[in-house]
């Protein structure tokens, strides 16, 4: 299956959205995801589809595709909704005078119908052509109330005009203002909804920089050449100076410095880096000189994994906006309706003129507004995640947000967690063997675990010779398992690998030759500095939290007593994890936060899982959250924004529907001018963008 990624442009609201999504499920793609802000669109194209027909589709319906490998057509100035607001403000202007200044010539039919028929066709080139594509793929959208609204107004007083029928049949100055307002407000939802994705922007920006790429001559002689990043390759040697950014993700072998990560971490203070630390591309070297490898390009990078990541959160659709959709995809229908009915109303049964009658129901086609429906979840969520993702705090989808309300219970694990994870050697012990033939056994098992344990330990030890060994294992939450090569059986594991073998449990590490003990090591391992502090804040917000770990009880017992954990369950291995977390989870929802390969199930299972940016990759891919700045105290600020951007979309959707329900009725009863219809409906969804940019900036902790 082929899966298609692209820009659209023209797709300017929900209605077109959901245009293109009706008419590629018709076609049989699947998995269609589609952001009107980012105007991009994927989709899934099943074997046998020719995947340029259904693009080709898109093009007809008014669209323009662009795939990755094409560059966006530059479009013609008067093309623009810029453009067409001012042109049709030119001519609407006078007409809207005629109202106020008592100049003859302007109250002359011919003269209105002259200004107005500019007006006019722009309207029908845009909204027209519009509405007649979306009904043609059975898919009614705004532009079709724009449309009838209009052509009604200018049709009416058009036969008037022809008929001599004098100045009660003159309504021109309604068909252009409605035109011409409906511009101005599409025009200004497009840069509030564009205000949403500042963050997505800023991060795309980082992507494009110049880079001084190392060669070297036969005689080992060192060149500089700038390149721009994009024409970097995975092995090249760069050299990066005080002040410029870093071109690609790496590995320093050269020089220090101090780093700033704050738009990829979040994280305000440089970070101090030195030969073998790995580099992110887009960060800002702020001292120092450094040489490094290029690890990893394009798609590849860190950076672009976020932003990725952020752009399928935002197509990622929440329960409340599948919602919003279902009632935008009959919205136009029942105004339409409405529309008809007020006329019918007012002409046969209230008795009143036919332009009066027709008046009143342009007024209700010009003030509904299903946007604002469309609009009221993706412009929060975009904020949402934007400021997650400036400050470190990764969301992969949109729905996430809003389960973080619901959650009662915050589920820790240990080692990596709570804790640094940057394990310090205490005492160790060997048994019946001498001290170098321990450590390089010891060294080497644990070179094959990403345990945090284990990675202290391989950078404590290593250089120091080791062991042949073959049919390597671990076992999850447990230890290692191998077998040398005079058949020795070594185990090197928890207590829970040990308990057969001795009754001491005090121990971080126990290594068994043929299940006899042959040592023990111990680790220090101090607290994360924000751990307390975040504990604090998350039970003054009622939540209970629970330390879930494969550690020995008296440590944990430790931890939550110095923490001031409420509940605590030791010595667990990776399956009574995960049903430990299935338990907690009949109770209440429940969130949890891991690091290691054993903890993977659980976060997966987890109304939320949780991951620390230092976990292993599958504790990352199993996590709904992950904290790039490896710091602990950022959780607050996710649940905030979680549960702030839920408040925002209720607000949003409360607006959108409070203003369509009490905006028609008002319209249908005749207590709106058609002409403040239209300027209210273009405000409308500007109010909702307004109201969501506010979450880049209020407090929500």
């Amino acid at each position: 299956m082929e899966t298609i990624s692209c820009k659209v442009k023209g797709m300017n609201c929900s209605s077109c959205a959901l245009t293109i999504s009706k008419y590629l499920e018709k076609k049989g793609m699947e998995d269609v995801a589609i952001s009107v802000a980012t105007e991009e669109l994927s989709f899934n194209v099943p074997q046998g589809t020719d995947a340029e027909d259904v693009i080709n589709g898109i093009n007809n319906l008014g669209y323009e595709v662009i795939l990755p490998n094409q560059g966006a057509k530059k479009r013609p100035v008067y093309t623009t909704l810029t453009f067409k607001f001012i042109f049709c403000a030119i001519f609407t202007a006078p007409l809207l005078l005629h109202m106020w200044v008592n100049w003859h010539w302007l109250h002359n039919a011919w003269v209105q119908l002259a200004l107005t028929t500019p007006v006019y066709l722009v309207g029908m080139a845009h909204f027209g052509r519009s509405a007649f594509r979306s009904l043609r793929n059975g898919m009614a959208n705004m532009d079709v109330l724009i449309t009838i609204g209009a052509t009604a107004a200018f049709a009416y007083s058009l036969t008037g005009t022809l008929q001599h029928l004098g100045a009660d049949y003159l309504f021109y100055e309604t068909t252009a203002a409605i035109l011409t307002l409906v511009f101005l407000g599409n025009l200004l939802e497009e840069r509030s909804v564009k205000s949403t994705t500042t963050a997505i922007a800023e991060l795309a920006k980082m992507q494009h920089t110049m880079a001084r790429r190392i060669h070297a001559n036969a005689e080992g002689v060192e060149h500089i050449d700038e390149v721009h990043n994009n024409d970097l390759r995975t092995g090249d040697r760069v050299l990066v100076n005080t002040g410029d950014k870093i071109p690609m993700d790496g590995t320093i072998y050269w020089g220090s410095g101090h780093v700033n990560e704050s738009m990829i971490t979040g994280e305000s203070e440089p970070v101090a880096k030195n030969e073998k630390d790995k580099v992110i591309g887009g960060t800002i070297l702020e001292n120092g000189s450094l040489k490094m490898y290029i690890t990893a390009v394009g798609k590849d990078t860190v950076l672009s994994y976020i932003i990725d990541l952020v752009k399928q959160a935002q197509s990622n659709k929440p329960p409340m906006q599948k919602l919003a959709d279902k009632i935008s995809a009959i919205f136009v229908p029942l105004v339409l309706g409405i529309a008809l009915a007020t006329f019918l109303g007012w002409y046969f049964v209230g008795n009143t003129t036919l332009d009066i009658a027709i008046m009143r129901s342009v007024a209700v086609l010009v003030i509904a507004c299903p946007c604002a429906m469309g609009l009221a979840t993706p412009a929060a969520v975009m904020v949402g995640l934007g400021r997650a993702a400036r400050n470190g705090i990764l969301i992969k989808g949109a729905n996430t947000l809003e389960m973080f309300r619901n959650i009662r219970q915050m589920v820790f694990d240990k080692t990596g967690t709570l804790t640094t994870g940057k394990l310090q050697l205490g005492e160790w012990k060997a048994i019946d063997m001498d001290d170098a033939a321990f450590k390089s056994t010891v060294l080497s098992l644990e070179k094959f675990s990403s345990h945090p344990i284990a990675r202290s330990i391989t950078a404590l030890w290593k250089g120091l010779p080791e062991v042949a060994l073959q049919q390597i294992r671990e076992q999850k939450g447990i230890g290692m398992k191998a077998v040398d090569k005079e058949g020795n059986e070594w185990q090197l594991g928890s207590y829970i690998m040990a308990k057969n073998a001795t009754t001491d449990d005090t121990h971080n590490i126990y290594l068994l030759k043929n299940g006899v003990l042959a040592g023990w090591i111990d680790f220090i391992d101090e607290l994360r500095p924000e751990a307390k502090s975040v504990i604090a804040q998350l039970k003054k917000n009622g939540i209970r939290t629970i330390l879930l770990s494969g550690d020995m009880k008296r440590k944990c017992d430790l931890i939550a007593q110095e923490l001031g954990i409420d509940e605590v369950y030791a010595e667990q291995s990776p399956q009574q994890k995960l049903h430990k977390i299935d338990g907690l989870m009949q109770t209440a929802p429940t969130a949890m936060i891991g690091d290691g390969i054993n903890d993977a199930p659980a976060l997966a299972k987890a109304s939320i899982g949780i991951s620390l940016s230092d976990s292993t990759q599958v504790a990352m891919q199993s996590a709904n959250v992950i904290l790039l700045n490896n710091h602990l105290g950022a959780l607050p600020l996710a649940m905030g924004l979680g549960k702030h951007t839920y408040l925002t979309i209720k607000q949003n959707l409360f607006w959108a529907f409070i203003y369509n329900v009490v905006a028609i009725p008002v319209a249908a009863l005749g207590y709106l001018n058609p002409i403040i219809g239209a300027l209210i409906m273009g405000l409308s969804d500007v109010v909702l963008a307004i109201n969501s940019v506010r979450l880049r900036f209020k407090k929500v902790l």
